[in-house]
């Protein structure tokens, strides 16, 4: 079932070449169709109450080196796969769509559910790296101005991270002689390797995984990318593909370094305070909206960065605050992908309309498209954690586990919060409030279409902040066995 899912957009991209133009987006929305209903199967069979992996698939591919080809599911990967099958047909409805277009971002997809899946090293390098193809023809060939920076910087920034995590984990298989993600794990408990080349294949897979996220001081090709992308491009980019590096430092640095973790904890705790504090002032400084949102990215990412730190940087037996933290950060990578995209949806909504996206390029839009601004304004008031959305659960149970394991790193986070609530309440003044820009006299409101997408992806947002427990049932059993392995 899960070779399928990773099978079926790779063949849709195959269709949708070989498709006419003005056919491809209604076969990729197909496709998109199909693997849905594929990780609502896999939802459906997947044990909520067990731990470990499920869901297995096993065969010999390269017996040589160790590698096989190893998929299983636990509640983070179905998790991470029910966020990447709501993210890509989100994208594909915010803009028009050729063949080229369609197919690279089907492509992509398969990597995503890949990188989520696989549970042999050699594999999931293989889409994580087959993830980055596409991403860099995307900004290179549909972006805006600067695209040719852009893309080189974002390629340059990934790959090399890339190229030092490979470095790192032939460094131990060339020690332990596996390259199974629970067999290291287990190794991992008493001190994967020893001496300098520990810290070696430590410091090569951090640097390849912080980049990913990205981490503070490793993010500086991400506004560049974010806002030189199309809009449905940058929604997958903040949406799913940032998750890649989360779901990197939880599935392969925390369990194989937890001593090096713990040596470097309050370093590593300094950088994601860093990140949520300096992206979120970066935000605040910023007048073009795809750029604000892009830092604020980094801000979000930095909350489950905090909480991941916090709970296997600080030594401490399992405990409800690990299980708080690790709860907050799991549903946090949730939230963040549907709220993030749909702050990009809008303003590339805006962005349509006007052929410009700074702040300063609108104002009084409330008085002539009431319905856009008001479902705008739940994203954003999402976004900075308001009670009653999703975002606040999250960020709830990230600070509550943070602040019983790391008091003073977590209250400096906290700074984030309030730059954050400022940032999004200027845009929503400017944006928003006034006198009607005379430019934007002759705005649509939403049509049709438009709604179709916006009043689902809200009312998810709801369901979660009112009602999150089918969420965390997800990843109730996972969490408590991860806060287990990293105390």
């Amino acid at each position: 079932m899960i070779t399928a899912l990773i099978l079926v957009p790779l063949a849709g991209s195959l269709f949708v070449s070989a498709a006419r133009p003005n056919h491809a987006r209604g076969i990729a929305l197909g496709f998109n169709a199909l693997t849905a209903i594929l990780a609502f199967i896999l939802w459906r069979n997947f044990d909520a109450t067990a731990a470990g992996l499920q869901l297995i698939e096993r065969h010999a591919w390269i017996p040589a080196i160790g590698a096989e080809y190893l998929v299983g599911l636990d509640g983070l990967s179905l998790l991470l796969v029910l966020l990447t099958s709501l993210i890509i047909p989100f994208a594909f409805f915010v803009q028009p769509a050729g063949r080229g277009f369609c197919a690279l971002m089907l492509l992509m997809q398969s990597a995503l559910y890949g990188t989520f899946t696989a549970q042999n090293f050699v594999l999931w390098f293989l889409f994580y790296e087959m993830s980055l193809i596409p991403a860099f023809l995307l900004i290179k060939i549909w972006g805006g101005e600067n695209r040719d920076h852009a893309a080189t910087k974002f390629f340059v920034y990934t790959f090399l991270g890339s190229v030092a995590m490979l470095l790192s984990f032939l460094g131990i298989y060339f020690g332990k002689g596996t390259f199974d993600f629970a067999a290291l794990a287990d190794l991992g408990k008493h001190g994967l390797l020893s001496g300098n080349v520990a810290w070696l294949a430590f410091a090569g897979i951090f640097l390849g995984l912080a980049v990913k996220v990205p981490l503070f001081p490793f993010h500086t090709w991400l506004p560049d990318a974010y806002e030189t992308a199309p809009t449905g491009v940058s929604m997958v980019l903040t949406g799913v593909l940032s998750k890649m590096g989360v779901y990197g430092f939880v599935r392969l640095l925390l369990p194989l370094f937890p001593n090096e973790i713990k040596i470097l904890g309050p370093w590593l705790l300094a950088l994601a305070v860093c990140s949520i504090v300096f992206a979120s002032l970066a935000a605040w400084a910023q007048r073009d909206l795809k750029r604000m949102i892009a830092y604020l990215s980094i801000n979000h990412l930095g909350y489950c960065m905090l909480g991941l730190f916090a709970v296997t940087a600080t030594a401490a037996r399992p405990s409800i605050e690990m299980q708080a933290a690790l709860s907050g950060v799991f549903l946090q990578i949730f939230n963040h992908g549907i709220t993030a995209a749909a702050l990009f949806y809008y303003v590339g909504l805006l962005e349509q309309r006007r052929g410009l996206r700074g702040i300063n390029d609108f104002g009084g839009l409330m008085q002539r498209t009431p319905l856009l601004c008001g479902w705008m304004s739940v994203a954003m008031f999402s976004s900075l954690g308001l009670p009653g959305l999703n975002g606040f659960i999250g960020e709830f149970l990230i600070f509550k586990g943070s602040f019983a394991l790391a008091a003073s790193f977590t209250a400096v986070a906290v700074i984030g919060l309030l730059v954050t609530a400022i940032a999004f309440a200027r845009a929503m003044q400017a944006l928003f409030s006034g006198p009607l820009a005379e430019s934007c006299s002759a705005f649509p409101d939403l049509v049709r279409s438009e709604k179709l997408v916006v009043v689902p992806i809200t009312l998810l947002m709801f369901a979660i902040g009112i009602a999150p427990q089918f969420v965390l049932n997800i990843f109730n059993t996972t969490v408590v066995q991860m806060a287990r392995l990293f105390a």
